[in-house]
């Protein structure tokens, strides 16, 4: 009896065991089958399926994996945003850098010089307008240097003369800059009491003169940093740079003030060289003032140079360009350096040889053998008509 029973347990539990076993192997077959069906509708989203069940693995086998998983993830995700927020930022500076030009080449500063360009003089003006009152003329080959521009007009100084000119009238840039090198010169002013001009550069040589302080002479050449050659008379002089102002000098405006001043000064010294030779007739004394300026322009010239310095004084009295008589010319601001400095006066009342006289009489009698030339300097600093150790043009 009880063997029997046995028997039956026996076959129960066999019976059992078969049929946990086909429930198992049937589990098996559906979860394969799903698998393979989500594989189907989504082959790109393969990966992360399986990494979702390897994840539900990984939980069910250590709950603590979760915990580490979400702050792997959470960390990796910071990490991204912020390479992202790098590159957000690194953006905007590679673009920049792309973006960067070569910078402008700088612009050469305009120059300030001013010239005008007249046959023989122009008004200057106490405001911007043809109606504004005259303040003052620019001749011929004066400059100055730009205030201001606008409307065009140009408010310019000129020595003392301060105004507007109308810029049909003026040269600017690169051609006010050529005209000045035609017509300016190199001068020096003694910047100390007495100065010695010498015969050699050295401090041994002999003394042609003693100038005195705010003298000026007219340069030859800077010969180094110690001596500069000047014009002294008909010879070559040297000076001690040391003491004395090297300055480009382009002949001035004058003021109406100024103008009316120097013609009321003319006609006293007319005068006065008049009452001086008695019974000389009126005249004789520009032909005298001449010849005396020629002879310190000229003196060791030949008679061909005596009339081309005379020339160029009377061209300048007939062009409308500089005042209109002798004495005006030569003793206008800037121009003839012995008249200055007081040397044409001496000679004036010596001895002037008689060549010196006939070229001025025949200068003033229209000869000439440079044209309508105006300007003369020693022979190599310009272009023009040379006649022995001068150019004129």
């Amino acid at each position: 009896m009880e063997h029997k029973l046995g028997g039956n347990e026996m076959s129960r539990s066999i019976k059992l065991f078969y049929r946990l076993s086909g429930i198992v192997l049937a589990l098996v077959m559906v979860m394969s089958m799903d698998i393979k069906a989500a594989a189907g509708e989504n082959t790109t989203g393969s990966k992360e399926y399986l990494d979702s069940l390897t994840v539900g693995v990984a939980k069910i086998l250590d709950p603590s994996t979760e915990a580490r998983g979400e702050s792997s993830v959470s960390e990796n995700s910071v990490q991204v945003s912020a390479n992202s927020a790098v590159a957000k930022e690194t953006v905007p500076d590679i673009t920049v850098q792309e973006q960067k030009t070569e910078p402008a080449a700088q612009k050469e500063p305009e120059s300030d010089l001013v010239m005008a360009d007249v046959q023989n003089a122009l008004n200057v003006r106490a405001e911007a307008g043809e109606d504004a009152e005259k303040v003052g003329l620019l001749y011929k080959d004066c400059g100055g240097k730009i205030l201001e521009r606008r409307d065009g007009w140009t408010k310019l100084q000129s020595g003392s003369l301060v105004g507007w000119a109308n810029d049909e009238y003026l040269l600017f840039g690169n051609d006010a800059e050529k005209m000045a090198g035609e017509v300016g010169n190199l001068i020096v002013t003694i910047e100390t009491d007495a100065l010695r001009v010498r015969k050699a550069p050295n401090t041994e040589a002999g003394i042609y003169v003693v100038m005195a302080q705010d003298d000026e002479l007219d340069v030859i050449q800077v010969m180094d940093n110690d001596w500069i050659s000047v014009a002294y008379g008909n010879e070559i002089g040297y000076v001690s740079s040391e003491f004395v102002n090297l300055d480009f000098h382009i002949d001035e405006g004058e003021t109406v003030t100024a103008i009316k001043a120097r013609e009321k000064a003319e006609a006293e010294a007319k005068a006065k060289l008049t009452a001086d030779q008695g019974a000389v007739v009126v005249g004789a004394d520009d032909t005298r003032l001449l010849a005396a300026l020629i002879y310190c322009e000229a003196g060791n010239q030949g008679y061909e140079g005596h009339l081309a310095v005379g020339a160029v004084v009377m061209n300048r009295v007939r062009s409308g360009a500089y005042p209109n008589s002798i004495t005006g010319v030569i003793y206008a601001s800037g121009q003839f350096t012995p008249a200055l400095n007081g040397k044409v006066a001496k000679v004036y009342g010596g001895n002037i040889p008689d060549s010196c006289i006939k070229a001025a009489q025949e200068a003033i009698g229209g000869a000439t053998n440079v044209g309508t030339a105006t300007h003369f300097k020693r022979a190599g600093v310009h272009d023009g008509i040379v006649i022995g150790d001068h150019v004129f043009w």
